[in-house]
């Protein structure tokens, strides 16, 4: 990967021998690593034993997580917030695990899109609860800095799953407790 650093460097018109950049490609392959180190994490390894018997039957929500993530298309950064509700169904995860789940499926290349879905299927499939809510609002460096450069632009995805999909009074309880400060 340095050598390809190296390269894109003398591409774009840079001296990558000038003191400066002389230690730029192993930076960047250490930031490249650090920031796509999702593709290593298992969501199975990373739940592990936090799922716990429980009854309870109203809405977990961990709201306002901070994401950081790189779209695929130009691989510059996306971030913004992450909320995450389930309704348990006799089984509830550890709250550090709900956003150690947002940070394994940020911490690859992404779109948006995409990680909602990941991050509500997931949390489907390990704890099978009666519904999934996932709510992201994120800004996207590809679109504040080239492209169009709409600076105020907040892209905002969904997906609902379970009662949250069937019943609206269930999500709309959702939605206002995320609007909520």
């Amino acid at each position: 990967m340095e050598n390809l650093i190296k390269g894109l460097l003398l591409e774009i018109g840079e001296n990558p021998e000038r003191e400066g950049l002389l230690k730029t490609p192993a930076r960047v392959r250490e930031m490249y690593q650090y920031l796509t180190r999702g593709y290593r994490e298992d969501p199975k390894a990373l739940i592990n034993s936090a799922i716990y018997e429980q009854q309870y039957d109203e809405m977990i929500l961990v709201k306002d997580i901070e994401i950081y993530s790189l779209c695929e298309h130009h691989m510059l950064p996306f971030f913004g917030k992450a909320h995450v509700a389930y309704i348990p169904d006799g089984r509830i995860i550890g709250l550090s695990k709900v956003a150690r789940l947002v940070d394994m499926f940020a911490r690859r290349l992404q779109v948006q899109e995409r990680l909602t879905v990941e991050i509500a299927k997931v949390i489907q499939e390990h704890l099978k609860p009666k519904g999934v809510a996932v709510v992201i609002e994120a800004k996207h460096l590809c679109m504040l800095m080239r492209g169009v450069e709409k600076q105020n632009s907040v892209a905002v995805t969904s997906e609902m799953l379970g009662c949250f999909r069937s019943d609206s009074r269930t999500r709309e309880e959702f939605m206002d407790l995320i609007r909520r400060a």
